[in-house]
């Protein structure tokens, strides 16, 4: 029998591990569960939801070139078991997020006459762009004097 991608079938779960379940295939070789695939919520403990004996449905997601076979589990969940859905962080007043960088006031030569900072809603791409490139450039020819002039007072 030749197993193809997206195949689904029954198999006997013949072994577990810490990091996923090993399932015979009806070819009679091994297949793998990885841990990620058991379930639509986060797995810590396998045997929480499969036991060595037990029949499963899993679905074919993957053959490696060395012969081994991917399965999932959650792939093959009926549509009566949804995937949950994350809830979303909601930031509250007050709160900063970490990751969100905030950008200083424009410095004076990066103004320039009925230029207005900070990014424009209707400019286009290229405007966009070729503002991006210049900031850029400007930051970077001014690390560029900053490191030199350090290095310039170590070496004295």
């Amino acid at each position: 029998m030749q197993l193809v991608v997206g195949e689904i079938f029954e198999g006997k779960v013949t072994g577990i591990t810490k990091f996923g379940a090993f399932v015979a295939m009806p070819d009679g070789r091994n297949g793998l569960v990885h841990i990620s695939e058991i379930a639509n919520t986060f797995v810590n403990d396998i045997n929480d939801y499969v036991k060595e004996g037990q029949m499963v449905k899993v679905k074919v997601i993957g053959i490696g070139e060395n012969g081994k076979v991917n399965l999932s589990m959650k792939q093959v969940l009926a549509p009566s078991q949804p995937r949950p859905n994350r809830p979303r962080r909601e930031q509250q007043s007050g709160e900063s997020r970490p990751q969100q960088q905030r950008r200083s006031a424009p410095r004076s030569d990066e103004r320039r006459s009925g230029e207005v900072a900070g990014p424009s809603g209707n400019a286009s791409f290229e405007d966009k762009l070729k503002q991006f490139m210049q900031e850029s450039d400007s930051r970077i020819a001014d690390n560029k004097m900053y490191a030199d002039h350090r290095s310039s007072r170590r070496r004295k």
